[in-house]
């Protein structure tokens, strides 16, 4: 028998195709996924939208879509991130996808990878969804680029190590239940849409410390008051990375 019997040749993919054909895959099943579309690019797009057409909400001086353009890419990032992953990975660990998955030549960090990478990809297309909408909309953005970008990874490190931990420890219906709820509060008091300085002192100083929060107030620092690189903010959103990423590699359960 010659030592071209076996075409294609047996074993495992070289590390970084598999990792980029997880990638692919991940993206294609988040992107299919309608209750995922609803969290990533419906609910923000009508928010957006609606409140930056319906004088609903005072959010002070300037143009409204100036002080939402910025809250509502903080939004889009967590709704992928934590709630759209944090869902996904519940799911996929309640149905012993992920225990499959790890006995594959895939090593479990690279699926992390290749999930992380997915996050990133639906959030290029969910900022230029919105940037779009929002030019549309009137919106001029000030401030440097690299800074929303350091900004914007940061605040996807976040989210995504909460989101792990998160579908790692509870089980999938819990998951569900407490990953909406804290889209939901997080949307309301997290400086999205109503400015922080519509609520009481004494809670504005622990609604600042929230990652969506550093991330929105970081965003509007940037694009609407022209600041260069809101130090504060990013230091909230390292810090929560650090925290959660930490957490999700001790404590996630693949099974």
């Amino acid at each position: 028998m010659s030592a071209g019997t076996y075409t294609p040749r047996p074993g495992a993919a070289p590390l970084p195709r598999m990792i980029a054909a997880q990638t692919a895959l991940e993206t294609r099943m988040l992107l299919r996924n309608g209750e995922q579309l609803l969290l990533t690019v419906i609910i923000p797009t009508l928010l957006l939208v609606l409140f930056s057409a319906v004088d609903i909400v005072d959010t002070g001086a300037g143009e409204s879509v100036d002080f939402l353009a910025p809250g509502i890419l903080a939004l889009a990032v967590m709704s992928t991130a934590f709630t759209g992953q944090a869902i996904a990975t519940g799911f996929e660990r309640r149905y012993g996808v992920l225990k499959r998955l790890g006995a594959s030549p895939l090593p479990r960090w690279a699926l992390m990878t290749a999930k992380t990478l997915s996050v990133l990809v639906t959030e290029v297309l969910q900022i230029v969804l919105l940037t779009a909408i929002a030019f549309a909309l009137g919106w001029s953005p000030e401030g440097n680029p690299l800074s929303v970008l350091l900004l914007l990874v940061l605040g996807t490190a976040a989210f995504s190590g909460l989101g792990l931990l998160m579908a790692g420890t509870l089980k999938a219906e819990a998951t569900l239940a407490a990953a909406n709820l804290v889209f939901l509060l997080l949307l309301v008091g997290g400086g999205v849409i109503v400015p922080l300085e519509k609520f009481p002192d004494a809670v504005q100083s622990v609604l600042g410390l929230l990652p969506v929060s550093a991330l929105s107030e970081g965003l509007r620092d940037v694009l609407q008051h022209g600041a260069s690189m809101p130090w504060a903010q990013a230091g909230i959103l390292a810090v929560w990375a650090v925290l959660g990423l930490g957490a999700a590699a001790k404590f996630f359960r693949w099974e």
